[in-house]
This record gives structure tokens, sequence and C-alpha cells, in this order.
């Protein structure tokens, strides 16, 4: 009995690993919360009744060892150091400038990842066996906290490699998920406790418990970022470190993207934080590190700091509300997107009633439903989105969220994206994608139709008077029927034409935002209006070239390659060229590129302006060679401030920095 003990002691740690592993590593759990559970009660069973196969690498281990008596300090190998701050695109700019400037190279290569609302620690694997975990401390030393370490969830007790390194030295987060906190809250509330504050809190008061059973009623895990102290193995990138330590069944921080060049890694940084949504912990921005291992001993570190990476934040603000509906949105790519109807909320100076909830996935792994109070976060200029669910506050009365299986609006069966997570209209001439794509063409962001608001748009799409973009420039010969329409007498349609025909003259950059092309808003229109010059010389580009374009890179050029190749997008661009629309200016290859007062400044505006909206004042900004910023910095040129400014003004005061009110700006782009 005791030999077929042992074999089933050790086939169920080995099941039980593997499990662990699939689940927080692979993210492709293959057994029920429930059978995890099993395996593990029938593991500990065994192992009371059979001391002598006690193992300090057991997976029993996570549930918590016996309590301590304190903490100890011990020191680091080397030192946990902070991570300098900054806030804009033009600050990250300044610091690929330093460093460009002491490799003395031209371009460097990064790597971008989330930067995880986490408590730091230290993670110390000799001949692959955790044997020291440790709080980041004072920098110097930390505490010893490896009794709690034992018992977070996902981290192996034993590296999972037949040849470990003497000394592996892993440091990362430990974290709550937003769904086991939502858990953990509602089993306080059963209990009659005061729930948890946040994630963050929870989690670090959890590794600071002498008893590591309460610790791992917590449900702390760990995603690993960076390599310390090493003996036995080297890496010469960080990503090739993340991809070994997870290879040895370390879990590591999600969608780390490799990056060439600040304008890339910007580019990368504004689509990370666009995707913030998807993950089920808390975020509170983005890190930006120098790939080359061997690059970060050349740069060294501040005293504080290392010079080979940075933070680029983004402040959070948060609000508690109630969801009162959730409905179906048909966008312009057909996406069924849900969407969370709030009751009202002040979030950082606005009122917020929607959130996108972004896909079915999203909903279920929320696990949100109509009549939850959610918590919602707007995190700098992100879009709002629902963080949680406090689940401890549900009544019995909520009700599920079915997601439709037809389009809400034409009816056909609804499809989703093979490997992906979004459900489209698969109907080309479902009449809600094409409103979607008129109201966003029309809008101020793109060809800024003065009078074609979101009203109209729904008429003109259900009356069939627009069917295709072009049409908008058909419409003067359809006097007639748009006076027909409800609400519109003569002076609105003459309104509207007029703001028509001023539309055909717009700016290359407004009608290449308003196309319709993946990737494609207003900073990249931009960018390759100012390359080169006309849509036609941008349609004929190949991928290549239009990767070239500091900004752009291989995934947008290929978003444009192909739109501009494709049947529709030949279509488009012969009936736009017919009715005489604005296709911008040859640049000549001896031009120089164009200087202006604001060449290569970061200008801030804040407050609210009578003269221009925010967009105008932003175009002007770009027009005379400037950089329009979201915060202020030494390196800001000026602060364009309107009434009600706030902590904006008061930064550039304590900087020294010119503040223009919008007669001085203007006065200043002109030359007076």
């Amino acid at each position: 009995m005791t030999a077929k003990a042992r074999t089933e002691i050790e086939r169920l740690r080995a099941e039980l690993n593997r499990h662990n592993h699939l689940y927080y590593v692979e993210a492709k759990p293959e057994i029920t919360d429930l059978e995890f559970d099993m395996l593990l009660k029938r593991l500990e069973a065994l192992e009371q009744q059979h001391p002598e196969y006690d193992s300090p690498d057991s997976p029993t281990r996570k549930v918590g060892g016996a309590a301590i008596e304190g903490f100890r300090s011990v020191p680091h190998r080397l030192p946990m150091l902070s991570i300098d701050n900054v806030y804009d695109e033009a600050e990250l700019a300044e610091f690929d400038a330093r460093v460009r400037k002491l490799l003395g190279v031209e371009e460097v290569e990064y790597t971008a990842e989330y930067k995880i609302d986490g408590v730091a620690i230290s993670l110390i694997y000799e001949e692959g066996r955790l044997t020291l975990a440790l709080t980041r401390g004072n920098g110097r030393e930390g505490d010893d906290i490896t009794h709690n370490a034992l018992t977070l969830r996902g981290l192996p007790l034993r590296l999972e490699t037949k040849k470990p390194p003497k000394v592996l030295e892993i440091r990362g987060e430990a974290y709550i998920a937003n769904t086991d906190f939502a858990h953990l809250r509602a089993e306080q509330e059963k209990r009659g406790e005061e729930p948890y504050a946040n994630p963050r809190n929870t989690a670090a008061g959890a590794l600071k418990l002498l008893d590591p059973k309460l610790c791992a009623a917590r449900k702390v895990r760990f995603l690993a970022h960076g390599v310390g102290y090493l003996e036995g193995i080297e890496y010469a990138t960080h990503k090739e470190f993340l991809a070994g330590i997870r290879k040895m069944g370390i879990p590591i921080t999600p969608g780390v993207r490799q990056c060439r060049g600040i304008a890339e890694t910007q580019a990368v940084a504004r689509e990370m934080a666009e995707n913030v949504h998807s993950l089920d912990l808390e975020v509170d921005g983005i890190v930006v590190k120098v790939n080359e291992i061997p690059l970060r001993a050349v740069l060294g570190n501040t005293s504080k700091s290392p010079r080979w990476l940075i933070a680029y934040k983004w402040e959070k603000y948060e609000g508690t509300t109630q969801v009162e509906d959730i409905s179906i949105n048909v966008g312009k790519t057909g996406t069924l997107t849900p969407v969370a109807h709030l009751k009202p909320v002040q979030i950082a100076g606005t009122t917020v009633s929607r959130a996108s909830l972004h896909n079915a996935d999203e909903v279920g792994r929320l696990g949100v439903m109509i009549g939850d109070w959610v918590v919602v976060e707007k995190a700098g200029k992100i879009i709002p989105h629902v963080l949680r669910v406090e689940e401890h506050r549900r009544t019995g009365d909520e009700m599920p969220f079915l997601f439709p299986t037809h389009c809400p609006e034409c009816g056909t069966e609804a499809v989703k994206d093979e490997g992906g997570v979004y459900i489209r209209c698969p109907n080309p001439t479902c009449p809600a994608q094409f409103r979607e794509t008129l109201r966003a063409f029309a809008s101020r962001g793109a060809m800024d139709i003065e009078g074609l608001g979101e009203k109209l748009v729904e008429q003109l799409v259900d009356s069939g008077l627009v069917t295709t973009l072009p049409d908008v420039f058909r419409l003067k010969d359809r006097r007639d029927e748009l006076i027909n329409l409800e609400r519109m007498g003569e002076k609105s349609v003459d309104a509207l034409l007029k703001g028509i025909e001023a539309a055909r003259n717009r700016p290359l950059w407004r009608l290449l935002a308003g196309m319709r092309i993946l990737h494609i808003g207003q900073r990249n229109a931009q960018l390759l209006a100012d390359r080169f010059g006309t849509l036609d010389a941008i349609a004929s580009q190949s991928e290549e070239a239009l990767a070239n374009v500091e900004g752009i890179g291989p995934i947008i050029a290929k978003s444009i390659h192909t739109f501009f190749s494709s049947d529709a997008g030949k279509t488009l661009v012969s009936d736009l060229r017919e009715l005489g629309v604005h296709f911008g200016e040859p640049i000549p290859e001896s031009a120089q590129k164009k200087e202006g007062i604001l060449t290569g400044k970061s200008v801030v505006v804040t407050g609210t302006l009578t003269r221009f909206t925010r967009e105008q004042v932003q175009e002007l900004i770009h027009q005379h060679g400037g950089k329009p910023a979201g915060s202020v910095s030494k390196k800001t040129a000026y602060l364009v401030a309107g009434e009600e400014a706030g902590s904006k003004l008061d930064k550039a005061k304590e900087l020294g920095i010119p503040i223009l009110t919008e007669d001085e700006f203007v006065a200043l782009i002109e030359g007076q």
C-alpha cells in the first residue's frame, strides 16, 4: 500500500502542476475549478496519511503552511530600484532621445508591457527550487515573505526544467485578479465583514500576514516582468528572458510587445492602452524597456532609477454605479458590441452614462448582469470601461444578459471571427454598419460636415438617399428630397449643402481619417498626408514604403495597402475623384519639411476654450509644426489656457512655462 500511495501522490502532484501551468501560464484550462479542488483534496488526504512523502514543492503548499513569528530583513543581491514616470508621448520621446544619446545610436529596440498595479516582489530559485521571496522594501533590503510566496497562485515551487540554473532571481508583481477580488468581497459580505478596499492594498496586506493560510485565502497571484541576479544562465534580450522563464512555468506579464524605435513604441503603447479592458487585473500604465540586456549595463542607473526603462503612466479615476440596461451596438465593420447603460456618475469631471463591454467574452469574464453595481474606470483619456462587478451588492433581482444570435438591425445571423473574440453581422448592406461609417465620416475628427448630425444620418440612410460615402457629395442634386425629410426646411437644407461643399475641399488628412481604413485615425492620417501629399501617392505606395513612415509601422501599413488594393477601396477613390473631392497637393522631392513658428515644440491646451474647439486648436498647432501634448513638463514650450484651467495651469506657473490666452496664441502663430 505504501508504494501504491507514493505512486498516487506523485501522479496527483504532476497532474495538479500541469493544470496550474495550463491555467495560469497558458490560459488554457482543461478542467473546472471544482475538478481541480477535488484533485487537490485527494492529494491533501494522502499526504496527511503518509507524511513520510512530504515535499516542500507539493501543490498542497499553495494553501499555506505553518504561521511564522515575524519578518526578517534580507539584503537584495541587486538593488530593487524605482521607475521614473512620464505622462505623455512628448516625454516618452525625450526618454528615447536620452537613451540614444548615451548609446550613440540612431534607433533603439524597446519592449512595451503593461504596468501592473500590484506589489513588487523578488523571487529567488536555487537549483530550480523557490528558496526565498522578498518585498522591495527600501530597495537595498526587503522583508522575507517566502512563507506567503509559496501560496501564490500559478507560481511553481520548482522550475519546470531538467537543467535549472544555479540561481535565478525573478522580479514581478503580486496581485489579485479583478474577478477574484469581486468574489472575495461577496464572501465577506455574506460573513457580515467590511469588504476589502481595493485589489492592490488587499494583496499588499496578504503578503505581510504571518499566517500563510490567510494569504492563500486572498487568492494572490504573480506575474513576472524583470530579471535580477543570475548564476549559470544568461539572456541576450528581455523577450528572450520572458520566453525562457515562461517555459520553466513562470507566469509572465501579458501582451509584451517588441518595438523598433520610439515611433512604433508610441503607437504600440496607444494600442495597448485602448485594449486595457481585456485584462482581468488593474493596470496604471505601460513600461517601456530597452530590449537588449547588455545595453542596459551601458546605460546604468541613476541614484534611484534605471536609465534603460520608463513608466508611461496615466491617472486613474474610478466611480461606482449601476447597470440599468445592456444593448447591442452594430459598428461600421459589423461588430456587435455590448454597451452598458449606466446610472449617470461623475468620473474625473465628466458624466459617464455608457461604457462599452467590448465583446461577448468580456461580458462572460466580468459576469456582469443588468442591475449589477459596477466599478467604472477612466484611466487618463481612455474611454471609460467596466473594471469589475460589485458582487457583494447583489440582491437577486439582477438579470443575465443574453448575447444575440442575429444582428439586431437587419436580422442576419451573426458569426464569430475565426480564432477571434468578436461577433459580427456579415451583411455588407446592413444599414447599421453604414450609419456608423457615415457618422464617422461627417464627424469633427474627419470631414467635419456642418449640419450632418446623428439624427440626419439616420434619416439619410433609412430613406436610401445616401448608401455610399460619395453619395454625400451627390446630395446637391437631391435638394427637393432633402426638404421632404423630417425637420428639414429650406434653411436647414441650404446649411447642409453649404457644409458639404465646404467639406469637398477639406485637408487630405481629414478625408483619410473618414475613409473607414482600419487603424487610421487623425494622427496617422496627418502623418501620411504630411509625408506623401496626395491620396493617389498614398494609394500607390508599397507596404514597405508605408511602414517606413515614422509612426506607421508594418501593421498599419498592411491595413492601408490592403484597403487601397481592394475593389471597394478603388471604387471609393474613383467616385470621390469624379465628384471633385480634394485629394491633397503633391510634395516636390526637393521640398524641405515645412517649418513653422511651433516646429519641434510641445504645446498643451487646457481649460474651456471660447474661440476654438479642442480639435481646432490642436490642428492649428500641428499646421504650424508643433506637437499637441496632454500634460505639462519642463519641455513644454507653451500652455494655451482657457477658462477654468486647473492643475495644468498651476504646474506651468511652477515650471515657468509661457502661458497664452487664445488671442495670444493666434497672435503667435500669425506672427503678430
